[in-house]
């Protein structure tokens, strides 16, 4: 099961394409020349227009070297692709080495733009390895030391010279330290959640696209011989008239083989095809207690004992088999029955607008820092402790649930006092309909 798998891995689900947190290699080329259009304007405007001294050749030549790196790239690389872990911390490390060499030789810290070298090491964290996020992050703060003894003096007004309090300039430097800390770390943060959920998302995906295959093949051999019909007439009129027009004798005998074999594939399509709309009214369609009874089928004899109950308004629905209903609710069932002590008991309801389902077990219940963070999928850790096993398997459950308009809440207590959840969907999203049948 999906819910044994540890999210808190690198890697990707299995079947789950690996392409999780890796950058393409034409989006780090537009930032670059982003950066490189935004440093040459600045560089331009601070010495034409404002007139400041700085060693203008020097910083082009920097600039010209991130120019240089681009152009080197898009002639000699496919841009489309992704980028590996390692190839896109050398061409970020090299971004935070060429802005960091760009602030040496124009003021340092005392340089405002010196807060652009979070840039870089922000894009790191959020698609690197933590490995290479720490490489990046230790490279900018080697820049931020060699900043505070190397520096060339700020450019300024011509004949005036700017000199910053110490404390000031030390003050800068940690606020630059803070900011890539916590920028960092916000930026891994969301990262990291969105690539498990990512990995998550494409799970759910890649079980249900299962579930509607295994579904369709039914639909498959109706459609094949409905399609085959057509063929098989032809030939089958076509041999007729060679059998009726034929002078020898062992060529008439084989046209009327043909015509007898045609006519048997004709029988076996009708057939085929008159048992798949036969079974499509008692497959697709699933009177409520039935479908429950579906469910916990594999689960009985497991450990714990599994205890049906239904009631409602009116006639009991029948529903519509349906992989999301199936599934997400028979993975709440089986989460049940694993962390019960004994009993399980299943209680489904029905009022004219609303089918609802009850999961309550005799456990120890889920633990409340657990209990929050429900329907994310990184509690992924099975185990006999209190909340365990509460992942990816969860997770999907109810994505799956809520694709058919349902709600599932989780909380403790219940006849039992155990895990309870409560599974509610509008009766006209999973009820079948009058055409089904």
């Amino acid at each position: 099961m999906l819910d044994a798998y540890d999210l808190t891995q690198d890697a990707p689900p299995p079947g789950v394409a690996p392409f999780f947190g890796r950058v393409r290699l034409r989006t780090l080329i537009v930032l670059r020349w982003l950066a490189i259009f935004g440093q040459a304007a600045t560089l331009l405007f601070v010495s034409l227009v404002l007139g400041f001294d700085l060693p203008l050749a020097l910083c082009g030549a920097v600039v010209a070297a991130s120019a240089t790196l681009n152009l080197g790239l898009i002639i000699t690389r496919d841009i489309q692709r992704l980028t590996s872990h390692h190839e896109a911390f050398v061409q970020l490390g090299f971004d935070v080495l060429q802005l960091t060499i760009l602030l040496l030789l124009t003021g340092g810290l005392q340089n405002p733009f010196v807060v652009m070298l979070v840039a870089p090491v922000t894009i790191g964290v959020a698609a690197l390895p933590p490995r290479y996020a720490l490489g990046l992050a230790a490279i900018g703060l080697s820049g931020l030391g060699a900043m505070s003894l190397f520096a060339l003096p700020l450019p300024w007004i011509r004949g005036e010279t700017l000199h910053l309090p110490p404390l000031y300039v030390a003050g800068l430097g940690t606020a630059f330290i803070i900011a890539v800390a916590f920028t960092a770390a916000y930026a891994w943060r969301i990262g990291h959640e969105a690539k498990r959920m990512g990995a998550a998302l494409a799970a759910t995906q890649a079980i249900l696209a299962r579930e509607q295959k295994l579904s369709a093949v039914g639909s498959l051999a109706a459609a094949a011989a409905h399609e085959l019909g057509t063929p098989l007439a032809t030939i089958q009129l076509t041999a007729k008239e060679i059998a009726r027009e034929a002078q020898d004798a062992v060529l008439r005998e084989d046209a009327e083989l043909l015509v007898s074999q045609a006519k048997r594939c004709r029988d076996i399509l009708q057939r085929l095809s008159a048992q798949r709309e036969a079974h499509d009214k008692m497959h697709d369609r699933m009177a409520f207690r039935d479908a429950l009874d579906e469910i916990a089928a594999p689960l009985r004899g497991l450990g714990a004992s599994i205890t049906l109950r239904t009631q409602g308004e009116g006639t009991a629905p029948y529903l519509a088999r349906q992989p999301e209903f199936l599934y997400g609710l028979g993975n709440l069932v089986e989460n049940a029955v694993e962390f019960a002590t004994g009993t399980v008991i299943i209680e489904g309801e029905w009022d004219a607008d609303t089918i609802r389902i009850s999961i309550n077990d005799d456990g120890k219940g889920i633990a409340p820092e657990v209990l929050g963070r429900i329907g994310e999928p990184y509690i992924s850790r099975r185990s006999g402790e209190v909340g365990g096993g509460m992942g990816l398997g969860t997770f999907i459950a109810i994505t799956m649930i809520e694709r058919l308009g349902g709600k599932a809440v989780f909380a403790n207590g219940g006849e039992l006092g155990g895990a309870n959840v409560m599974i509610q969907w509008p009766r006209n999203r999973v009820e079948a309909h009058e055409e089904a049948v």
